[in-house]
């Protein structure tokens, strides 16, 4: 495969890319505006949605740090998957069993934790790339 070949495919992948974000920011927008509907139709706003509207504010943000900052991309899911498991863990904890909480919780520590080394490692290539 020549430079061209290369960049051509390459340019392809990105436009599907660009494509794929579009569409998960626009379903991500669909969901906000469902969910906004069913809180204005109950005339009621509980912690669920609440914490629900976070996790779709995260993931635009997560697209929003794409394209701006392509390295910082990587640890927005796992800021989305803690996330998600302290909402489970607030909305379903008084069901739970304790070992069960106790998993997710070991769980969210072990996403922060590799989130904080994702986030140092990067910090380390950037001050590498500038030298």
């Amino acid at each position: 495969m020549n430079s061209s070949e290369k960049t051509a495919a390459l340019a392809i992948f990105q436009m599907i890319e660009r494509l794929l974000l579009i569409i998960v920011v626009v379903m991500t927008l669909g969901g906000v505006v469902f969910e906004l509907h069913s809180v204005f139709v109950a005339q009621r706003i509980s912690l669920a949605d609440i914490l629900l509207m976070f996790l779709y504010m995260e993931v635009i943000g997560m697209v929003a740090v794409f394209y701006s900052d392509r390295r910082s991309a990587a640890v927005f899911p796992i800021f989305i998957a803690i996330t998600a498991l302290a909402r489970l863990i607030i909305l379903q904890g008084k069901d739970m069993a304790p070992e069960n909480i106790l998993f997710e919780a070991i769980a969210i520590l072990i996403l922060t934790i590799a989130a904080f080394v994702m986030v140092h490692l990067n910090e380390v290539r950037k001050g590498d790339s500038y030298n």
